[in-house]
């Protein structure tokens, strides 16, 4: 669930993409870097551990010279927490110099890894983004635009990539369009290409559209215009859970409105069953949106009486969990004043591994609520996710292995309510399909 940015003919490319990098920080944490290229065709790079504002300084951006510039905030899936597996990956090859970011997981990496390996490449990283820059390099067509493809056969998973050679950029989202991307024009006459639509807020940039499934699209040093190429035949699954807690409720995903989307989920729950409460409570900030359509729909007031920190990050993407029990505290304080002898109605997102939710009860019980029903806006999650968010295993997943009654009695509710698969799709729209992999079980990319 990395963020990825791409900027083309605009001055100071690199300072626009540190600025859609901060806006969207919420996609990954681990590590920041930004690749830019000179006007001689020359890359520079600099990248790090940590969050942007603590990887790029003043002196960065003496470094990151050029009106092309592609940036990522690592969220980690495939690879190690390493510097190492900090992107953009840069290479020199037989065309020159490249850079390329990726936000998404290749299903197929050990495979071409272990294929490359035998070959006699040398792996320098453990992200499956380097298995795609080995491909480009070892195809020996002079077109940098036939090498992409001829990699783009090979892999298979949820992708979108931006490729950076000296004078070009390359686009690409995969068939499926899993993750997503959008395209956007700068103030100066640029073009933006981003994970989110809120970079594009940021930077007072004109939304175009999405990037399609299967497209690829061009970029060429000093030229206004783009080319558009469906490199694959379109089968649009788009992620329901960008919708359901990744994405930032700010941003507009493939035509909808988060924000929305996620109103939606909270109105569907409260036709769902009726509970006595004295008003709904959400867990910020991803279950504020839902909580806000279960209040207007059920008629129960809204109270934001759990306060979050924002200084400390987002619990479910960090890598240990020992790390998220400790966030969880650092982060959340509900108000005991408003909270004391209470019937409250919680609203969250989802419930992954259900420690963090059991934290959270705890607190709630602490600051002496009495009945706590809890409402998840969407549906069980029981299979791992191959796609891009960090569930590997059926271990990790409480609702595996667990009936609902029993995850109730773990967290520590009073009752306990999902959506379920249909009432999702209703939230969402059911003019598209989407990526549901999580709560179905069906991988169909493989």
């Amino acid at each position: 669930m990395c963020a990825i940015v791409g900027i083309i003919n605009s001055k100071d490319a690199a300072k626009t993409a540190y600025y859609a990098l901060f806006a969207m920080q919420h996609r990954g944490q681990e590590a920041s870097g930004i690749s830019s290229c000179d006007e001689s065709g020359k890359i520079h790079t600099v990248k790090a551990s940590g969050l942007v504002t603590e990887v790029f300084k003043k002196s960065s951006f003496e470094i990151l010279k050029g009106d092309m510039a592609i940036g990522h905030n690592r969220y980690a899936t495939a690879g190690n927490e390493s510097l190492f597996d900090a992107q953009p990956i840069n290479a020199n090859y037989s065309l020159g110099s490249i850079s390329i970011v990726h936000n998404g997981n290749l299903v197929n990496k050990d495979k071409i890894r272990q294929s490359l390996i035998d070959e006699g490449a040398i792996f320098a990283s453990n992200m499956d983004t380097e298995n795609i820059i080995h491909l480009i390099a070892r195809h020996n067509s002079k077109s940098l635009k036939d090498r992409i493809i001829y990699a783009l056969e090979k892999i298979v998973g949820a992708y979108c990539l931006l490729i950076q050679s000296r004078h070009k950029t390359f686009v690409v989202r995969d068939k499926y369009g899993v993750r997503p991307l959008s395209l956007g024009r700068l103030k100066d006459g640029g073009y933006v290409v981003a994970s989110e639509t809120c970079a594009f807020d940021l930077l007072e940039a004109e939304f175009i559209r999405d990037v399609r499934p299967g497209e690829m699209i061009i970029f060429e040093r000093g030229k206004d215009d783009f080319i558009s190429e469906q490199i694959f035949e379109p089968e649009p699954r788009i992620c329901a859970f960008e919708y359901i807690y990744f994405a930032r409720p700010d941003s507009v995903i493939e035509g909808k409105s988060v924000y929305e989307t996620r109103k939606n989920m909270g109105r569907v729950l409260a036709r769902k069953s009726k509970v006595r409460a004295d008003f709904v409570i959400p867990v910020p900030d991803s279950g504020v949106a839902a909580a806000l359509g279960y209040a207007q729909e059920s008629g129960l007031p809204f109270e934001a009486a759990i306060v979050r920190n924002h200084y400390v990050g987002r619990t479910f993407i960090e890598p240990t969990q020992e790390m998220r029990n400790l966030k969880v505290k650092l982060k959340l304080n509900p108000m005991s004043n408003v909270l004391k002898g209470k019937d409250v109605v919680v609203i969250d997102d989802s419930i992954v591994r259900g420690t963090t939710s059991k934290k959270i009860v705890e607190l709630l019980r602490h600051a002496g609520v009495r009945n706590i029903h809890f409402k998840v806006a969407c549906p069980e999650l029981k299979y791992p996710e191959r796609y891009g968010i960090d569930t590997p295993s059926f271990e990790e997943l409480i609702s595996a292995n667990k009936s609902i009654d029993e995850v109730c009695k773990y967290i520590g509710v009073d009752s306990l309510e999902f959506l379920d698969i249909d009432e999702l799709q209703m939230a969402l729209g059911r003019e598209r399909k989407y990526s549901l992999v999580s709560f179905d079980g069906n991988y169909f990319i493989k």
